[in-house]
């Protein structure tokens, strides 16, 4: 007898046994360790039996896959990504005319939007990263327009935008921000980090209905993936974003949040340690089975893309000379030590992000700090993002017990790095990018995560580049000593993110551990290594529950 629940991969059939559920036909990674003939079986949402010849009542059968514990992304945007997914989402696309074919269809088809939202625009494919306002005035005509780049961290706005916020060649420069300006001083219509505060304080909030779509739209999306737990790397109000928390509570309570989440509060970077109480009771109000936010996520510095990642030496000019830029601190160095000493001595995880290697330092001087003030502990803090790392500071994240939070999808040549990153950060400082490798061999532990919706939530394109450091075997890999073993990347993405989750009774196969698990089409260890962005997800699983099913 069998039972199909939408398709194959949920498929069961009685055999008889002591266990619910049995995996079987497969190999198995289990957060640490590759097996290549193992049997798995679960009752009750929990892993029972792990073995060999087992027996029970029905059984999945893999077919020669792959199965592993859940993917857990350490540090992405659900949220954010959902709502991008539902609107112009410009993020499957490249050029110019066809970011304009987008949205003058999206803005046609709904001629009573007030404002024009999107995102996912990529920096490269503009001159000098910078896309003009006159160009989306062809296709938006009088509403204004609002359009996050891909990486989040700069905003492409229309005429109409500029003249409702009444932005002109008069407008400073906010402090942790810039305008893009002609040579006249007027601004061309691309508002970097703070700067995108200006319009976005003028497009309409979106709604909680809204907020509860996207969540619901992004966690089928990632369960497609295998994903069964992440880190919201950002809890609050930024960047034109509402604070979602209320939408998390609201899945939670009605039973339809079937992940695991952990909520990072976020860290208001004009305000100082007087918001702790504030984030404390935000906290101590979050405590549901499957929604906690237990960590306060700081943003250090920007992005290599618009010269706002702290760096130790100016960057380049992109001809070989020296510039006096040597990008922002958002919060500064001094006060970032007493934030996270006293983030760390209120029991707060937590997570910075850190592109540049001025930032990666201030952080882990912070850390260092709090760790003399306070002492050790289990908060597990972690620094995501890597991008440019000192080799004097590479050891110090094994030294002082921090996680390096990696999104590996970056650590490859594209037109990212080569036209907007390597002629400005040198070669000395190319070198030094994503060193996974390097970390890994230190003994720093790994987590790993995509930061959807700046770049694809796939956890397997990831571990594709991690391993290769490049996207396909024509491509020149990116600084391949600095790659990574499939035992470790896979690692990373499963028992090491969540443990940075402190989800301490997930991402594992053995005994007693929940069933959050993932079945691969393939067996990745025995694929070769650069097929493995080719694999894809079967079926995935929450506490023995089928959520996603191809």
């Amino acid at each position: 007898m069998s039972t199909v629940q939408g398709g194959i991969w949920c498929g069961i059939s009685t055999t008889g046994g002591c266990v619910d559920t049995l995996f079987v036909n497969g190999a198995v990674f289990d957060g640490t360790t590759y097996h290549e003939d193992l049997d798995v079986g679960v009752r009750s949402g929990r892993i029972v039996a792990v073995g060999q010849n087992l027996e029970a009542a029905e059984t999945v059968d893999l077919h020669g896959g792959l199965l592993l514990p859940g993917f857990v992304d350490a540090h992405v945007h659900p949220v954010q990504g959902g709502l991008e997914r539902g609107r112009c989402d410009l993020a499957p696309l490249h050029g110019l005319p066809a970011y304009q074919e987008a949205i003058k269809q999206y803005a046609d088809l709904r001629p009573t939007l007030p404002w024009i939202l999107s995102g996912g625009w990529h920096q490269p494919d503009f001159p000098g990263a910078a896309p003009r306002a006159t160009d989306l005035d062809r296709v938006t005509g009088n509403r204004p327009a609002f359009l996050v780049n891909a990486d989040h961290h700069g905003a492409w706005v229309n005429s109409a935008a500029l003249r409702r916020a009444g932005i002109d060649k008069h407008t400073p420069d906010p402090p942790d921000g810039r305008i893009e300006r002609d040579h006249d001083g007027n601004p061309t219509g691309t508002l970097h980090e703070g700067a995108m505060d200006l319009v976005g304080g003028f497009v309409p909030p979106t709604t909680h209905v809204e907020l509860v779509a996207a969540l619901m739209d992004a966690q089928a999306y990632l369960h497609s993936l295998g994903v069964t737990g992440w880190q919201d790397a950002i809890l609050g109000a930024y960047a034109n974003m509402p604070d979602a928390t209320a939408a998390y509570r609201e899945l939670a309570e009605d039973g339809r949040l079937t992940a695991r989440v952990n909520g990072a509060l976020w860290w208001q970077r004009d305000r100082g340690t007087d918001q702790i109480p504030e984030l404390q009771a935000k906290r101590d109000a979050i405590g549901y089975p499957r929604f906690r936010a237990r960590s306060v996520k700081i943003m250090q510095d920007g992005v290599a893309e618009n010269f706002t990642a702290g760096l130790l030496e100016p960057y380049f000019d992109g001809r070989g000379g020296r510039t006096a830029n040597t990008g922002l601190s958002f919060v500064d160095p001094i006060e970032l030590r007493t934030a996270i000493t006293q983030l760390d001595a209120a029991g707060f995880q937590v997570h910075v992000h850190a592109i540049g290697d001025r930032a990666v330092r201030e952080a882990l001087d912070a850390f260092e700090t709090a760790l003399k003030e306070n002492g050790d502990n289990d908060l597990r803090h972690h620094l995501a993002h890597l991008q440019v790392i000192h080799p004097d500071d590479v050891k110090r994240f094994a030294d002082l017990g921090i996680t390096a939070n990696l999104q590996a999808l970056w650590a490859r040549y594209d037109a990212q790095m080569v036209e907007l990153t390597v002629p400005y950060l040198g070669d000395e400082r190319t070198r030094w990018q994503y060193p996974f490798g390097d970390l890994a061999r230190s003994g720093a532990r790994l987590a790993a995560g995509s930061d959807w919706p700046v770049s694809s939530p796939d956890p397997l394109a990831a571990i594709h580049v991690a391993v290769n450091r490049r996207d396909a075997p024509t491509d020149e890999p990116f600084l391949p000593e600095q790659a990574l073993d499939l035992t470790t990347t896979l690692a990373a993405y499963t028992s090491g993110s969540a443990w940075v989750n402190h989800a301490d009774d997930t991402g594992r196969i053995e005994v007693g551990a929940l069933a959050d698990l993932v079945i691969l089409d393939r067996d990745l260890f025995t694929t070769p290594p650069d097929e493995i962005a080719a694999a894809r997800v079967r079926a995935t699983y929450v506490e023995g529950e089928c959520v996603f099913d191809s």
